[in-house]
């Protein structure tokens, strides 16, 4: 169905905009980032292997060669905007975060990668 595509289309460039978004920020703003994590909660060392995790699960996700890969990048996209939401809650941030809206646009994409794509 061509709106089935649609959705899946929009909410699938919205997660990885902000997915790579998120990447870029741990990339070109490393300092700062490496500065806000501890107060989130999370070791320092992370930074640098989600950011690279979150580019590759970018490309499986566009790419869907690897079906398995593409399952495991959902997911771990999924997961990544769940404990980032509740980091923030935690903090005193409130639930109006970027990571919520994350949340919403993975499960949407997923739920149209099965619809539109058969998975």
């Amino acid at each position: 169905m061509k709106s089935d595509k649609i959705i899946y289309w929009v909410a699938t460039g919205l997660t990885c905009l902000i997915f790579t978004f998120s990447a870029g920020m741990y990339i070109l703003n490393y300092e700062m980032i490496s500065g806000f994590f501890p107060e989130l909660g999370f070791p320092t060392w992370l930074v640098a292997p989600l950011a690279a995790a979150k580019l590759l699960g970018v490309a499986a996700i566009l790419t869907r060669k690897v079906r398995v890969l593409t399952e495991w990048a959902y997911a771990g996209f999924f997961f990544d905007a769940v404990l980032a939401q509740a980091a923030h809650v935690d903090h005193g941030d409130g639930w109006l975060q970027l990571s919520l809206l994350a949340i919403i646009v993975t499960l949407v994409s997923r739920i149209y990668y099965g619809k539109v794509f058969g998975a």
